[in-house]
């Protein structure tokens, strides 16, 4: 793994306070599991609310932890007054999500000061045993001037 130098000393601070202000993210149940400068881990368990007719994780779900990853890893390494915003990302889904549990792993391949390369990795536990479902190569936006902080949000 690269070793990267954060810009925000808060860094850690910031991403976990900007996690617990995702609805979705409350909603589905995930979890932030750790945050080191270029690397986010979040965890799901298993709900049936969650999955698709066959009764694996749905794609949309498995989709949204690589995004979440690959942004946080990429905020990690944004400076203190930016905020973070996935550009695009491309997924191949090459298992089911099969498991009671999906880890997300994603690291910075190239931090740069307007857009970040992660790639993220979603893996799949079932009975103990990590199997790989899903990889993902996400390109992440830094806003510059535009500090992630809460929005109002409609009811």
């Amino acid at each position: 793994m690269n070793s990267f130098e954060p810009l925000d000393k808060n860094y850690e601070k910031k991403i976990k306070e900007s996690f617990s202000r995702q609805p979705f993210m409350d909603f589905i149940n995930a979890k932030l599991v750790e945050v080191k400068p270029g690397y986010c881990e979040i965890h799901l368990a298993y709900k049936k609310d969650l999955c698709q007719q066959h009764g694996y994780f749905h794609a949309g779900i498995i989709g949204t932890i690589a995004d979440n990853c690959g942004g946080y890893a990429a905020f990690s390494l944004m400076p203190a007054k930016a905020s973070v915003l996935t550009v695009e990302y491309k997924i191949n889904f090459v298992a089911p999500g099969d498991g009671e549990l999906l880890v997300g792993r994603a690291t910075v391949i190239k931090p740069g000061r307007t857009l970040t390369i992660c790639d993220t990795k979603v893996i799949v536990v079932k009975n103990g045993i990590e199997k790989l479902c899903a990889t993902s190569l996400m390109t992440i936006m830094t806003m510059h001037g535009k500090a992630d902080t809460p929005l109002l949000i409609q009811k």
